[in-house]
């Protein structure tokens, strides 16, 4: 998709998505994100931890089959592999059963990592692999030596804290909420919500972000950018599963937004028709080629709508 190859770190869990049929999918959002990137051209370097078990070895083996580079990956002799029960509601959206105490809980901060963050376009992070002490410090050394902070907000009850999504939140230069994401953001700061612009501009203006993007399921996307906001509306699919949707929506977003001279309508194109593409598939990461994804965007082609700022 570019010239001039694109590298971005994420940063957090990697894990088996564990269903009720017995089935396991990797995962984990900024896996997730990772994995999307690798697809779209990106080079992506995955800084996580799996224990020194069989379930840590599987899942390294399907990262390395899928070439994504497993050097920021640790492997702990004393936490084992995570694992996530999932299942799916009447309306196909996933709920997860997250264990503790497992190997992605105890990031180690590496120099060779922190070093290797410094040189790239950007880093991707969330909040749940920040909710124990050993990560959530690797996390706030390495935001310090990133160029470009993409915060994923993504909150799982009750793995998050408020203090620190602040603290995040001040070193961040993308911020990637859902609708309920944003409304709950306001609550913690004390603000009523009035409306999505009145709320973008308070967080903006709160944490001295430059770019927000909200993603609203059914009802499409928002992006503001410097002083404009544009809407996008979503792609009609037949969906599938909805696991992984803003995970993919998320690496279609940083794919384009980071190739030189992109402009806002070509970023949230590609951001919007790669979340619609996987929505319409089963699972996070189901197997599909650069040009399967190009020939499904450029079918499925709508046009933004530029909002008053």
């Amino acid at each position: 998709m570019t010239n001039k190859k694109i590298n971005v770190a994420c940063f957090g869990e990697v894990l088996w998505d564990t269903f009720v049929d017995g089935n396991r999918r990797a995962g984990g959002a900024p896996f997730n994100v990772a994995y999307h990137l690798s697809k779209m051209g990106v080079e992506a370097y995955m800084i996580s931890s799996i224990g020194d078990d069989r379930l840590g070895a599987e899942l390294l083996e399907k990262i390395r089959n899928w070439n994504i580079s497993t050097a920021g990956i640790q492997i702990s002799d004393q936490f084992p592999t995570s694992q996530v029960l999932a299942t799916m509601d009447e309306n196909n959206e996933a709920q997860y059963e997250i264990v503790e105490g497992v190997a992605w809980d105890y990031i180690e901060a590496l120099p060779q990592d922190k070093a290797k963050v410094s040189t790239l376009d950007a880093l991707v992070f969330g909040t749940l692999a920040a909710r124990n002490e050993r990560s959530r410090n690797t996390l706030l050394e390495l935001v310090e030596k990133s160029p470009f902070n993409v915060f994923d907000i993504n909150l799982r009850p009750p793995h998050y804290d408020v203090t620190l999504i602040k603290q995040l939140l001040h070193k961040t230069q993308l911020a990637k909420f859902n609708k309920a994401e944003l409304r709950l953001i306001l609550d913690f700061l004390g603000k009523s919500y009035q409306d999505e612009v009145d709320s973008i501009r308070f967080i903006q203006d709160t944490f001295g972000i430059m770019e927000v993007i909200v993603s609203k399921g059914s009802k499409g996307a928002l992006y503001v950018c410097k002083d404009a906001i544009y809407n996008y509306p979503t792609i009609p699919i037949s969906v599938k599963d909805t696991v992984g949707s803003g995970d993919s929506f998320l690496a279609g977003f940083i794919s384009k937004r980071l190739e030189k001279n992109s402009t806002a309508q070509e970023i949230m194109s590609n951001a919007v028709s790669l979340g619609a593409f996987i929505t319409a598939q089963q699972g996070a990461c189901p197997d599909y080629s650069l040009t399967d994804f190009l020939s499904f965007s450029e079918q499925s082609q709508v046009n933004p709508i530029k909002m008053d700022y």
